[in-house]
């Protein structure tokens, strides 16, 4: 038996998240099947971050176990021949039996995207969260300053979750404006609680338009209070952008 790794892209429009759920498709579901008709056996991925429905992602990592011996550095060639073309694997590589995406030191990175400008355009209406009102990009900075280093950010997770530890550490948040009019919220930490980026988002979204002045993300944080963060912001702004291990060679 060998282990898999598959690093996995995907526009996620179309799809009810990464994870198998009835009467939905997603990602999981499909590369599922199109590995089963390649490699002629019952496969089934062990995803490292179960995206929800809308999120994109360009570097989310599955393993796979197979009795099949195509050369590993082929399998992402041959199975992106059987999925549609809102998914790609990018590259698939063999790794130790009992390597786990989930289980192993990782340092994920996230963007979250803002189109902010009068008027909506078209080809960015999957991609981005649109705000016609003026962002003020010093302020966000200045409120995502806060949000850097270790902190218990229970303010910023869904109430939902059914996590009890939830410190996390954010290494770097930077907010970048294109010539585009696309604000860029780039997050890299050692892992991110249920809907936390997309928090995070709403919450600079509040200061970027002055509903909040940026040293209330301080309180924000102090509070542990889902209900003092900004709101959730939608889901097709969200994109995973690289799952790093730092314990690798």
């Amino acid at each position: 038996m060998r282990r898999i790794r598959l690093v996995v892209a995907y526009d996620g429009t179309n799809y009810h998240g990464w994870q198998l759920q009835p009467n939905a498709v997603t990602i999981e579901e499909v590369l599922n099947r199109a590995l089963t008709e390649l490699l002629k056996e019952e496969i089934a991925v062990i995803g490292a971050s179960r995206t929800d429905a809308g999120v994109h992602a360009r570097g989310n990592v599955a393993v796979f176990d197979t009795e099949n011996r195509m050369a590993a550095d082929k399998i992402c060639l041959a199975v992106n021949q059987r999925l549609p073309e809102d998914i790609r694997v990018i590259r698939s590589e063999e790794v130790a039996p009992d390597w786990h995406p989930r289980k192993q030191r990782c340092v994920k990175t996230y963007e979250y995207k803002i189109l902010n400008r009068k008027i909506e355009m078209p080809d960015k209406r999957l991609y981005t969260y649109f705000c016609y009102y003026d962002l003020n990009l010093e302020n966000m900075r200045r409120a995502a300053a806060f949000l850097v280093g270790e902190h218990d950010f229970k303010s910023f997770c869904s109430a939902k979750t059914q996590v009890t530890d939830t410190v996390r550490t954010v290494y770097d948040l930077t907010v970048e404006r294109d010539d585009e009019d696309v604000i860029t919220l780039r997050i890299t930490g050692s892992g991110f609680l249920y809907n936390m980026v997309r928090i995070i988002a709403g919450t600079l979204l509040w200061a970027g338009t002055g509903l909040i002045e940026p040293e209330r993300v301080q309180r924000i944080l102090e509070a542990k209070d889902r209900r003092e963060a900004g709101p959730t912001a939608p889901a097709k702004g969200l994109t995973l952008i690289r799952m790093h291990y730092p314990d690798e060679v």
